[in-house]
């Protein structure tokens, strides 16, 4: 998958909102040492920063383009290039572990939350805090149109493989129970909000910077543009328009925050 922060920025009040209401149940002060694992251009790190002023802060991202827009936005901060899955203290965590790590918008696309979640735990510092926030809209239109069209010929045989790129989220029981094992307290929420966008066009571009990438990226030119115009004809119809022509995108949104022992 090829991201993009320019695309992936183009919403970004409603993609910020999300990790501001995460970052805001974190109890201030204490945090000497955060990592923010997926940061992206930056836009959640620039909150821990405001937050935590004296902190030192690492973010990490596996696209060059969304290190290279967060390196532009924040230079007085440390971004690398790293894969969340091969994530050691060696990319910036003290070997004493760290106080915060904020992981918004990325766990989705991230395997195996029974070993990861309990290992990201175990990097934190007594009393430090694990907040995550993932995406949890699989079963909306938007999701599900896109696995339907790419079930269809002739994208079958490309696609075959790209709905298994994101994670289907477990219920919030599941987390609870897999944190609370080794952290005194443990928060789950689960937040749908409703953003009014300009249309079909805009829900298309929208998921053209998340969700549709694993569709897209197979794809030669001429079969993206098909795949598009197929899938934002099927948005047309399934997201009603209103009289001042927006549409609402329903997006839900699961919040685990663990504050460990």
């Amino acid at each position: 998958m090829s991201w993009s922060a320019e695309q992936y920025v183009a919403f970004e009040q409603e993609r910020t909102r999300p990790a501001r209401d995460l970052l805001s149940v974190i109890a201030p002060g204490g945090v000497d040492v955060a990592i923010d694992i997926g940061c992206g251009p930056g836009n959640s790190t620039e909150l821990l920063a405001a937050r935590f002023p004296t902190a030192r802060i690492i973010g990490i991202d596996s696209s060059l383009d969304m290190i290279a827009a967060a390196r532009g936005r924040l230079p007085g901060i440390r971004f690398e290039v790293a894969d969340v899955r091969a994530w050691t203290q060696d990319v910036g965590a003290s070997p004493e572990g760290v106080d915060l790590i904020f992981a918004n918008a990325v766990l989705q696309w991230v395997p195996g939350h029974a070993e990861l979640f309990p290992a990201l735990a175990a990097r934190l510092r007594r009393g430090g805090w694990l907040a995550v926030q993932v995406p949890d809209n699989l079963d909306e239109p938007a999701q599900k149109l896109m696995r339907q069209i790419a079930d269809d010929e002739p994208w079958r045989k490309k696609l075959a493989e790209a709905d298994r790129s994101r994670v289907r989220i477990e219920p919030a029981d599941w987390y609870y129970r897999l944190l609370r094992a080794s952290c005194a307290r443990v928060d789950v929420w689960r937040t749908t909000y409703y953003h009014a966008l300009a249309g079909a066009d805009a829900i298309v571009e929208w998921f053209k910077g998340t969700g549709l990438l694993p569709f897209l990226a197979p794809l030669d030119s001429v079969e993206r543009a098909d795949y598009l115009a197929r899938y934002r004809r099927a948005i047309e119809s399934a997201y009603p328009v209103s009289a001042d022509g927006t549409v609402l995108l329903a997006f839900p949104r699961l919040f685990i925050v663990a504050n460990c022992r």
